[in-house]
């Protein structure tokens, strides 16, 4: 491999990785625009899949959209922090692991609180489009705003 051709597989890598911080990103936005289910749909492979081990798991697109369309109803307020995305890519297909807090207001009880995790994702580029493959949060902890973490992580 020449010297011109290994720098093009490092320029190339890098704009995969910048294309995927912004496909997060745009899910981070999307969900904390009262959870925009069809933008968040489009974000994801036909074949997708999007769990939670408190949310529950869903599969294919329109899964993924039917969730998301009740998601308001879970979550009345929302801000999405990815943090510390760990990105590798491999040619059309990469894998990233992010740090999640999330203050939100569920909205049952309209209850503030303090949400963290660990997203694990896997990725495709689709028609040269990056897009999720499949979402899996980790929850770290879920606990009122008011008494914080301290005493018990998941309440």
């Amino acid at each position: 491999m020449t010297q011109l051709e290994q720098i093009e597989r490092r320029l190339q890598a890098l704009e995969d990785a910048e294309a995927i911080r912004n496909l997060k990103a745009q899910y981070a936005a999307l969900c904390d625009a009262q959870y925009d289910a069809d933008g968040i749909a489009a974000l994801f492979t036909e074949d997708a899949l999007w769990e939670s081990p408190a949310l529950g798991r869903f599969e294919g697109r329109e899964a993924i959209r039917g969730f998301f369309r009740s998601a308001s109803g879970i979550f009345s307020f929302a801000i999405h922090y990815s943090l510390n995305g760990h990105i590798e890519v491999r040619g059309d297909t990469a894998r990233a692991r992010w740090y999640l807090f999330m203050p939100c207001t569920v909205a049952e009880g309209n209850q503030a609180v303090w949400r963290a995790g660990i997203d694990h994702e896997t990725y495709a580029r689709v028609d040269g489009v990056w897009m999720f493959k499949h979402k899996r949060s980790e929850p770290l902890m879920s606990v009122p705003y008011a008494a914080g973490w301290a005493p018990d992580r998941f309440v």
